[in-house]
């Protein structure tokens, strides 16, 4: 298992990512799970930076495992801001243009397409969304 916390600023984003794609390559993550994978780290990794603490300070934890044997990367994303389930999000209509279309939404929905899983949970004060790729 791999666990890092940092402080919950957009710098830190490309830190986290690169530390976790060291970790999926030590753990065999093939290229096209890993790009798909960075593109939902920085997802939801940017939400938790842009709107979790306000304007206020915290940190951010992503846990990364290997489950079911091997065969699936689970990754647990962790912040005490503010409560915010992003899956209760409705997804975007795709079939609009970016023109008609509402603001928002659509990185979260490429997340829920992108993953095998996709769950989230507010415990103790605390947001918990975990997503899982299938290898």
């Amino acid at each position: 298992m791999k666990e890092i916390t940092m402080d919950a600023k957009v710098e830190n984003i490309d830190i986290i990512t690169d530390d976790l794609n060291v970790w999926f390559e030590e753990n065999g993550v093939s290229t096209k799970s890993i790009l798909q994978l960075d593109v939902a780290i920085d997802e939801i990794l940017s939400n938790i930076a842009f709107y979790a603490y306000g304007d206020g300070e915290g940190d951010m934890t992503v846990k990364a495992d290997k489950i079911n044997g091997g065969k699936t990367v689970r990754l647990t994303f962790m912040d005490r801001g503010v409560y915010f389930d992003p899956l209760k999000k409705e997804d975007p209509d795709i079939t609009l243009s970016a023109e008609e279309r509402k603001i928002g939404g659509l990185g979260i929905f490429m997340v829920k397409k992108s993953m095998d899983q996709v769950s989230y949970e507010r415990r103790d004060d605390t947001n918990i969304l975990v997503i899982e790729k299938n290898l």
